[in-house]
């Protein structure tokens, strides 16, 4: 008896499950909202130099009082990082001795501090803490701070959560959100903004890490990938929900706290959850893992069943659980030999490069000049029909062919809008929209073929490796916006071109399609001598079981 057989004795599928599941999705809704939620919470309002304070006495409009003290940029608007020295009365056409005075035009920073324009946003924290004209890098600097903390918690989670558990490391993931994301909201300084926000990332590491531990951990083989393609769209729904939150809630800190105080409702009827028994079995707890099977099976109504579960029974099931298990391997691993040294540089370039652009679109919104709310919306249902378009491809064209074709195609849309005047806002979203979907697309292509790539013995380092590469890429995207203000259309050239080379890489991979999945790192080495096998029934079950284990690192 296998430990899959032991949970089909207590209910696979039954009540427990259902729930189980249910009660992990429902905070993946809200994961989209701290991952994105720099799009309005640093948005960036039209503003310029506010006006001479020594001009409150004289009887003049605001328009006036502008006139005379903000020069115009090139294309009619006030410029944002600079004014006159002395008010520029003579542009009012008046007539007196004041009527030269300050004439010669000089200009000085924003010796007052800014005006903004704050329909949008009532408030961001571009507007408190005035993140603009030479402090404006520090936006930037913010989310890559954030994707710093998810960097790290997946470093210091997913060891933790092997030593203490899932169930407590994500009891502690939630409460961290829950106090990083309100200490977050009721920052009086930009320095504690991004301390908080780097815990707000660590947290959602350790979320996304236990949260799929836990569900592919308590459900069998045969629904792991269909719940597992339920628990993707789960994110795609929070990018909408984000969306909806936001237009209603317009003042950064009540959006910040909105999104998170729901997580200390999470934390608290995460108490319910139960401990991995396979976990628990792993760490020697064998007594602890069948007392919770027997609670599962008196949950789905088989408390006889459940009865009938003893000790030894688990230790036997473990054994064969761990039968396959062939030694001890490192990430070094990864590079010793040929054919894996290119594989794992070429899923490192697609994997960095996917994530590296895909922030580049999707936290730069405002640039499309359309309304913040609808691109939102847009860009988060993309990812429907994207997702079920590269299912169907890989099942039919192959996963090769499926990845390389959707990052090409993301990188050649991301160029194009390069030449796109600004003021074709429809082109332009039109594109950055196809753009968004392919590298939506090329997201799902890569755990699936990521993971038939690496063998058996090294399938988890390897996951572990291109997942670390994405996280990067997400952190170094932000700041490749910055280029942009001394060479408009570089940040677009870098985005674009990015996908396409590692589109060019991704040619170099072997085809998975149907194939054998590699045990050892020798059974790679030889890929190619024998490619007309086809991948048995066994092996496909292996494959679903092992995908959304995969998941959990990759997330």
């Amino acid at each position: 008896m296998a430990f899959a057989d032991l949970l089909e004795q207590v209910g696979s599928t039954g009540r427990f499950q259902v729930l189980h599941v249910t009660l992990l999705s429902i905070p993946i809704l809200m994961m989209a909202s701290h991952n994105l939620l720099q799009n309005f919470v640093a948005l960036v309002p039209p503003h310029h130099c506010s006006a001479h304070t020594n001009l409150s006495w004289f009887q003049l409009s605001p328009e006036e009082t502008l006139q005379i003290s903000v020069p115009l940029d090139p294309a009619g608007r006030p410029q944002r990082c600079q004014r006159y020295v002395t008010p520029q009365w003579h542009l009012l056409n008046y007539n007196g001795s004041s009527a030269e005075e300050g004439s010669d035009g000089v200009l000085q920073e924003c010796m007052d501090g800014w005006s903004y324009n704050l329909t949008v946003m009532t408030s961001t924290i571009i507007s408190d803490w005035d993140l603009v004209c030479d402090l404006r890098s520090l936006k930037e600097m913010a989310q890559t701070v954030y994707m710093g903390g998810v960097l790290a918690g997946a470093l210091i989670f997913g060891s933790l959560s092997d030593r203490f558990g899932r169930r407590n490391l994500l009891l502690i993931s939630y409460l961290l959100m829950a106090v990083s994301g309100t200490c977050t909201a009721f920052s009086s300084t930009f320095s504690l903004f991004c301390l908080f926000r780097f815990g707000c990332g660590m947290a959602l590491s350790g979320l996304v890490l236990n949260s799929f531990s836990l569900i592919v951990e308590w459900i069998p083989t045969r629904v792991r990938t269909v719940t597992g393609t339920m628990t993707g769209y789960c994110y795609t729904v929070g990018q909408l929900i984000l969306a909806a939150v936001a237009y209603f809630i317009r003042d950064w800190r009540w959006l910040t706290l909105a999104v998170s105080l729901p997580f200390y409702a999470f934390f608290l009827f995460s108490w319910w959850f139960h401990e991995s028994s396979r976990w628990l079995a792993l760490k020697n707890k064998p007594e602890e893992a069948v007392e919770v099977l027997k609670s599962v099976a008196r949950f789905n109504g088989r408390q006889e069943e459940g009865e009938k579960i003893d000790v030894k029974m688990l230790q036997e099931s473990m054994k064969k659980e761990m039968s396959n298990v062939q030694g001890s391997y490192s990430v070094l691993d990864l590079f010793r030999t040929p054919k894996m040294r290119i594989m794992t540089i070429c899923l490192s370039v697609v994997w960095l490069s996917t994530s590296f652009a895909y922030y580049g679109l999707a936290m730069d919104l405002q640039k499309f000049g359309v309304d913040i709310y609808l691109i939102q919306v847009i860009f988060g249902a993309v990812d429907i029909p994207a997702k079920v378009v590269i299912t169907v491809c890989m099942s039919y064209v192959g996963r090769r062919p499926s990845q390389s074709g959707a990052l090409v195609i993301a990188g050649i849309t991301i160029l194009i809008n390069i030449l796109v005047p600004y003021d074709k806002q429809t082109i332009r979203t039109c594109l950055a929209v196809v753009g968004k979907g392919c590298l939506a697309a090329s997201f799902n292509c890569c755990y699936l073929y990521s993971g038939e790539l690496y063998p058996t013995i090294l399938r988890q380092n390897g996951m572990g490796w291109v997942s670390m590469m994405a996280r990067v890429g997400a952190m170094v995207a932000p700041m490749v916006l910055l280029t942009g203000d001394h060479v408009p259309w570089l940040p677009g050239l870098i985005y674009g071109g990015a996908p396409i080379l590692s589109g060019i890489a991704a040619i170099f991979l072997p085809e998975t399609l149907g194939m054998h999945l590699p045990d050892t790192v020798q059974d790679v080495e030889e890929w190619g001598s024998d490619q007309s096998s086809k991948m048995s029934p066994k092996e496909g079950m292996i494959l679903q079981d092992t995908q959304l284990n995969l998941l959990k690192q990759a997330s």
